[in-house]
């Protein structure tokens, strides 16, 4: 499920209106709306991570819904390819 469906789905589950939830998360209901209709890509790691917080959901599972790596992973991967990199460059 893309990850516009699957917020909308989990939105409407815990019972909150569009524009009530868009205001929650500090943005325009016409914005979120074209998100959760597919018409947008997820949203900026920030946006996704208030609207987990305003339905409390993890956050693992919208990152996965949104494609991508939540931004603790990104951090560690970025560690882990410069660390990789390092002692693959011969000596």
């Amino acid at each position: 499920m893309a990850f516009g469906a699957w917020i909308r789905s989990e939105r409407e589950k815990a019972g909150i209106a569009l524009s009530e939830f868009a205001r929650s998360i500090n943005i325009s209901t016409a914005y979120w709306s074209r998100i959760e209709r597919g018409l947008e890509k997820a949203p900026k790691d920030s946006l996704i991570l208030a609207a987990c917080e305003q339905l409390g959901l993890p956050t693992d599972r919208a990152f996965i819904e949104a494609r991508r790596l939540p931004p603790d992973m990104q951090d560690d991967l970025a560690r882990a390819v410069s660390v990789y990199r390092a002692f693959k460059t011969p000596a």
